[in-house]
C-alpha cells in the first residue's frame, strides 16, 4: 500500500562529475557519428555492389543496421541529457528505451552467432555452401532472430511494467538498463530474475554455444589446409568476427551474468559504454579494414559517386 507510482525517472549517469560534460559530450558526439556513418557506409556499399550480394554480407549488412539502430537508442538520450543537464526520462520512455536496448542487443547476439554458422558451412563444407545458404534460408535465419529478440525483450518489458518503485527514482546509469531498475522496484522480483536468467540461458549461452562449436569445426578444418598461404586466408575471413563477437560477448558477460545484488554501477557503465558505443564505432573498423571486398566496394562506390558529380 505504502508502494508509489513513479511518472519519472532521473538517469544520473556521468552526473556526479559536473566538471566533465563537455569532454563527454565531445567523446560521445564523435563516437556516434563515427558509427552511423561507419556503419550506413557498409550497407550502402553492399547494397549497391553486385559482388557483395553474399550470404555474408548480407548479414553484415544486417548487423550493421542493427548497430546503427542500438547506437540510437541510447546515445541521442545521452547527449541530450548533457548538453541539457535536464536528466529526466518518463516511466513510459524508460520502459520503451529498455525494450529497444535488449532487443537490439539480442538481435546482435542472434546475429553474430547465424554469422558464425555461414563461416562454418562456407569453411567445413564448401561444396553444399550455396545449397544450405541459399537466400531463403538466409531471410528465414535473420527473420527468426527478429522474431525471438523482440519476444525476449517484450516479455521482460512485460514484466518490468508490473512494478513498484518506491524507494527511489534515480537510475545510476546514462540509459534505462534492466539491472540497475530492478535494483529501484520494490515488489517481489523473484519471477522476473528467474525469468531474465533463462532468457539469459537461451539467448546468450545457446548462441555462444553456436558460435565456440562452429569455430571448433573451422579450426579443426584450418589445421588441415597444408599450405600457410592457404591457412592465413581461410583465418583472415574469420578474424573479424571472432573480433566482434569477443569484444560483444566479453563486456555482456561483465554486466549481466552477475546477481542483481552484487551489481556494480561504476563496472555498469563503464561496460555499458563499450558495448553501447565502442563496440558498434568499432565494427565498421574491423570489418572494412580487414575485408578486400569491403574496401574494394566503397572505393568503387566513391568512384561512382565521382562520375556522377563530374
Amino acid at each position: 500500500r505504502n508502494h508509489t507510482s513513479i511518472a519519472d525517472f532521473l538517469l544520473l549517469g556521468f552526473s556526479e562529475h559536473p566538471e566533465q560534460p563537455p569532454l563527454l559530450f565531445g567523446l560521445f558526439l564523435g563516437m556516434y557519428l563515427v558509427t552511423v556513418l561507419g556503419n550506413l557506409l557498409i550497407i550502402l556499399a553492399v547494397v549497391a555492389d553486385q559482388h557483395l550480394h553474399t550470404p555474408m554480407y548480407f548479414f553484415l549488412a544486417n548487423l550493421s543496421l542493427i548497430d546503427t539502430c542500438f547506437s540510437c537508442t541510447i546515445v541521442p538520450k545521452v547527449l541530450v541529457n548533457i548538453l541539457t543537464q535536464h536528466h529526466t526520462i518518463s516511466h513510459t520512455g524508460c520502459l520503451v528505451q529498455m525494450y529497444f536496448f535488449m532487443a537490439l542487443a539480442l538481435l546482435d547476439d542472434f546475429l553474430l552467432a547465424v554469422m558464425a554458422y555461414d563461416r562454418y558451412v562456407a569453411i567445413c563444407l564448401p561444396l553444399h555452401y550455396t545449397t544450405i545458404m541459399c537466400p531463403q534460408r538466409c531471410l528465414l535465419l535473420v527473420a527468426a532472430s527478429w522474431l525471438c529478440a523482440h519476444l525476449l525483450a517484450f516479455s521482460l518489458t512485460l514484466l518490468m511494467s508490473q512494478f513498484s518503485f518506491c524507494a527511489s527514482h534515480s537510475i545510476p546509469h546514462f540509459f534505462c538498463d534492466l539491472l540497475p531498475l530492478l535494483k529501484l522496484a520494490c515488489s517481489d522480483t523473484q519471477i522476473f530474475q528467474v525469468t531474465m536468467f533463462a532468457e539469459a540461458a537461451l539467448s546468450g549461452v545457446v548462441p555462444l554455444a553456436c558460435v565456440l562449436v562452429s569455430y571448433a569445426h573451422i579450426m579443426h578444418t584450418i589445421l588441415k589446409v597444408p599450405s600457410a598461404g592457404g591457412k592465413h586466408k581461410v583465418f583472415s575471413t574469420c578474424g573479424s568476427h571472432l573480433t566482434v563477437v569477443t569484444l560483444f560477448y566479453g563486456t555482456v558477460f561483465l554486466v549481466y551474468f552477475q546477481p542483481s545484488s552484487s551489481y556494480s554501477a561504476d563496472t555498469g557503465m563503464v561496460a555499458s559504454v563499450v558495448y553501447t558505443m565502442v563496440t558498434p564505432m568499432l565494427n565498421p573498423f574491423i570489418y572494412s579494414l580487414r575485408n578486400r571486398d569491403i574496401k574494394g566496394a566503397l572505393w568503387r562506390l566513391s568512384g561512382w559517386r565521382r562520375c556522377s558529380i563530374l
